[in-house]
């Protein structure tokens, strides 16, 4: 163990020791439960803040500095560019880098937009060209996923090299890292960080994630949960392809459970139903027995098909068994009239009904057998097929709108591993205004919360207790807005109307915030390296009603259907308007407050009717969250790449990346 992490292993103690010592003692001896409405917000938003301090120690516990692989770069590769509607110049420029790379592979251009212009600049340029097929028209097209697992199936190498339309691959990408998959036969993936050109020193969008793309998923790395994050990565075929399978596999089962069940309690309704018919409920509860054994023998493991063909058959038997019933009813009312003069054509004939006549009868659908029948439709519905989907098979995941977190963790369930190689192989644009920022990280927010609505890593079957960790604390960060709101409302409150959530500003109370907070600092200080960091620290504040409005509407997507939609991230060097005020009234509404407050608070204290020491608290943690919020006015005036060059001359927009 190196000198390095065993610092980090003590700070990481001492920081969760301290933060349950200050966090007990607030629930126990000094929430104020007569301001009870803002005081039990406020020691809730303390305890989440408690359990992200827990969930960043572990994430750091196990931090893994990789070298290269010792294994030469073996394999064939497909590299796989994704693009939409981004400009063609773009794409043909990230496309023809690709082109470039120094290790033997193929270079496709996969266009969502099917656009006649992109396929003859790629045909021009000596490159690949894949868009969707016609089996996609009025399909579920799941965006970028669906993009790719399209590609999937019209090439063949064994590693797929991802690539945004934007990201210029360094020439020796896959050198540096194809040797990890021979090195390790069961590394699934290979993630290198994302780094950007046209961001300046200042950064006004958070654009840059060094911690992220550093400390975080190294730790990750540590547990063998650094996962995909959409581009700049290699990944498995292999690896992806048992994926698709698997999840088709799964698929099936479930739909074959959920039509099984659903035939079942049909058949039961129905059987009570016709009591006054006892062979039409004798049928009806023979079949719902067919039914009933065919799901014990399911969650046994008995293949689908043959227990769906086992009640498919029964309920076509058991219906012409009682249309025969039907029938013979009929042939003998009819035979009483067999002999009866009928005028046909001027002769006199008999009335005959053939065996023919009799399967036409049976064939029919009658009445009193329409439970059986919808049994043996929604069975019908269980095609291997999946006529809903464009494609049987779609390997990477569908679950959310961020394609790459959800594949990553569906690999770790399944024992594949994962690496993040830390060298920059990769150069593309970040956001350009603050619309675009904000609409990429809702979608980020939404489609990781969907993954922790639709698949809780807590629960996933597979995965060990450090991923399921690692991936929990990656989707709680998202929570992060709630806790916002506390910490922000709480001071106001106090400075304007004195009211305090806190039983008194005693002794006890700094001796345990204040090493609780200098040791998360120096922790945070430590692990980061003396990296700049302070963009991302104030964007997890800053973004608070983003961070609440991705909860809101993910919750309203899974659990009542309302769509998300998928947008993808604008890089056409062109800013998006003017400054976009309406989407950041409630941080500028907060600014006001807070300022209005400090005024008052600081009144107040000097006519005698504020107390002086929760005063100057609440005065320079309002000072602190307002330095902190400023960013969004800064970010709302930031004009877009020239701006950025004006800041970092080197800085360069994708005609010269």
């Amino acid at each position: 163990m190196s000198r390095r992490l065993i610092i980090i292993r003590v700070l990481a103690v001492l920081a969760v020791l301290l933060g349950i010592n200050y966090v007990v003692w607030r629930w126990l001896e000094s929430v104020n439960w007569e301001a009870w409405w803002i005081a039990v917000p406020l020691i809730v938003a303390e305890t989440y803040s408690l359990i992200d301090t827990f969930l960043f120690a572990a994430t750091m516990w196990k931090s893994q500095e990789r070298q290269r692989p010792s294994s030469p770069p073996q394999g064939t590769v497909d590299v796989l560019i994704t693009t939409y509607n981004e400009p063609i110049e773009m794409v043909v420029q990230t496309a023809l880098a690709a082109k470039g790379i120094a290790y033997p592979h193929t270079t496709y251009i996969l266009d969502d937009g099917d656009r006649a212009e992109m396929a003859e600049a790629a045909r021009s340029a000596g490159l690949g060209y894949i868009t969707r097929s016609q089996d996609w028209q009025n399909k579920p097209r799941h965006a970028k996923a669906g993009n790719l697992n399209n590609a999937l199936f019209q090439t063949d190498g064994e590693f797929l090299l991802i690539l945004d339309a934007d990201q210029i691959p360094d020439p020796l990408i896959l050198h540096n890292t194809l040797g990890y998959f021979a090195d390790d036969a069961e590394v699934a993936l290979v993630q290198t960080p994302q780094w950007f050109t046209n961001v300046g020193e200042t950064d006004p969008l958070g654009s840059q994630a060094p911690l992220f793309y550093g400390p975080i998923q190294q730790g990750k790395d540590g547990w063998n949960a650094a996962f995909f994050c959409g581009s700049n990565a290699v990944l498995r075929r292999e690896a992806l392809m048992q994926l698709g399978i698997v999840g088709y596999v799964h698929d099936l089962q479930s739909s074959t459970r959920r039509t099984l069940r659903a035939a079942e309690s049909l058949l039961s309704r129905e059987a009570k139903r016709h009591r006054s018919a006892p062979a039409l409920q004798a049928e009806l509860t023979q079949l719902r027995e067919i039914t009933a054994a065919a799901l014990d023998d399911l969650k046994k493991g008995e293949p689908s098909a043959d227990l769906v063909y086992r009640v498919h058959d029964a309920a076509e038997k058991a219906s012409r068994r009682l249309s025969a019933q039907d029938v013979e009813q009929m042939r003998a009312d009819l035979e009483s009239l067999q002999h009866l003069p009928v005028q046909r054509d001027g002769e006199l004939e008999g009335i005959v009904i053939d065996d023919a006549g009799l399967q036409a009868l049976i064939a029919r659908e009658h009445s009193p057998l329409g439970a059986v029948e919808s049994v043996a439709a929604l069975l019908d519905e269980l095609r291997v097929d999946r006529p809903g989907e464009a494609q049987p098979i779609q390997p990477l995941a569908t679950i959310s709108v961020t394609e790459d977190m959800a594949t990553a963790m569906q690999l770790h369930s399944m024992g594949w591993r994962s690496v993040y190689h830390h060298e920059v192989l990769a150069r593309g644009l970040a956001p350009e205004d603050l619309t675009t920022m904000l609409k990429q990280r809702l979608r980020w927010a939404q489609g990781t919360l969907q993954v922790m609505l639709r698949d809780n890593p807590l629960v996933k079957k597979g995965l060990s207790a450090g991923q399921r960790l690692m991936y929990f604390g990656t989707m709680w960060s998202y929570l992060s807005g709630f806790a916002a709101l506390a910490y922000m409302t709480a001071p106001i409150l106090y400075l304007t109307l004195g009211v305090l959530p806190v039983n008194a500003w005693s002794v006890d109370f700094f001796a345990r915030f204040i090493p609780y907070f200098l040791v998360n600092q120096i922790l945070f200080i430590y692990v980061s390296r003396g990296m700049s960091t302070w963009r991302g620290q104030q964007y997890s504040l800053a973004l608070f009603p983003l961070w609440i409005k991705a909860c809101v509407t993910t919750v309203l997507n899974v659990v009542f259907r309302q769509p998300l939609g998928f947008v993808v991230t604008k890089k056409d060097g062109k800013a998006e308007g003017g400054p976009p005020w309406r989407e950041i009234w409630p941080q500028l509404t907060f600014i006001v407050l807070l300022a209005v407050a400090l005024i008052v608070g600081l009144a107040r204290l000097a006519v005698g009717t504020a107390d002086g020491t929760g005063t100057l608290v609440n005065t320079i943690w309002v000072a602190y969250i307002l330095i902190v919020l400023s960013v969004i006015i800064q970010a709302a005036r930031y004009r877009g790449p020239a701006a950025a060059l004006d800041d970092d001359p080197e800085g360069t927009s994708w005609t010269s990346a």
